[in-house]
């Protein structure tokens, strides 16, 4: 089992910054990839972004994110990050992280598909006014 806790999220005005981290415990970090998705109101949730086990590789939602967030992961302190820079108010959501469910040594790069993905955590808000 994999606990996580998303933090550092808040309310920003368009254009601005933020980075989300994401604690895990409760199995062995570095050996997983993992993901943050994001849930805005009245829309089911999706992919932002993904790291692989060993921070090689990565992926991006599509040209809504790209360029303006950047994942990565630092496994001596078995936290994921979310980097969100040009903030817009249609970022405003609820992101969450999670663990891929497959050892990183099987997965060929990373996943996008949300029911590859488990150990949810509570999520933080993203508040982007315009």
């Amino acid at each position: 089992q994999v606990q996580l806790v998303e933090s550092g999220g808040g309310s920003v005005q368009a254009g601005g910054s933020l980075r989300l981290s994401c604690g895990a415990s409760g199995r062995t970090f570095s050996n997983y990839a993992m993901g943050w998705f994001r849930q805005a109101p009245g829309k089911e949730r999706e992919f932002v972004a993904a790291i692989s086990w060993s921070g090689g590789t990565t992926a991006y939602a599509d040209s809504s994110v790209r360029g303006r967030f950047t994942i990565s992961r630092d496994n001596a302190k078995n936290t994921v990050y979310l980097r969100m820079n040009s903030l817009k108010p249609e970022d405003t959501a609820v992101y969450y992280c999670a663990a891929d469910r497959t050892p990183g040594q099987l997965r060929v790069g990373v996943t996008r598909r949300e029911y590859d993905y488990w150990g949810w955590g509570q999520g933080t808000q993203v508040t982007v006014s315009s």
